[in-house]
């Protein structure tokens, strides 16, 4: 024990880094264990979408979802669901949604306020449209 301390008494900025990088792995850790939002793989999406008729939410903007999304999605930007615009998707609270951003890092703050909001099933994709795409899996652009 000696030892640590005096390490860190030597090193004090690396010594905060690291509590630092400690604090963020239990906060992260935390927060996906206690969040609604269930990070979902391609594959389980598909399932949902085929079986539990899961309602896509792609939030990317405009441009990004002309280039190319998942059939049947529906383009509510990111900004707008967080400035509270829910009307595209309101009737939708009941059914599975799983949210879809470009690398999958977006949807897990979206999916939060949408549980806030009173939707019951909650997805985010995993890896968003780029693992979608890295699976060789159906993209349209209509």
């Amino acid at each position: 024990m000696q030892e640590y301390l005096d390490f860190a008494a030597s090193h004090p900025m690396l010594s905060m880094v690291w509590l630092g990088l400690v604090a963020v792995i239990i906060y992260m850790t935390l927060m996906s264990k206690l969040t609604k939002v269930q990070i979902v793989p391609s594959q389980q999406a598909v399932l949902l979408i085929n079986k539990q008729n899961a309602v896509v939410v792609d939030v990317r903007a405009a441009e990004e979802f002309r280039k190319g999304h998942i059939a049947g999605a529906i383009n509510v930007p990111a900004a707008q669901l967080k400035a509270n615009n829910l009307n595209l998707i309101e009737k939708y609270q009941d059914k599975p949604v799983i949210l879809v951003c470009e690398t999958g890092m977006t949807t897990s703050g979206v999916g939060r306020l949408l549980t806030k909001a009173g939707f019951n099933q909650v997805h985010a994709l995993r890896g968003g449209m780029a693992d979608w795409r890295t699976q060789n899996l159906p993209v349209t652009k209509r």
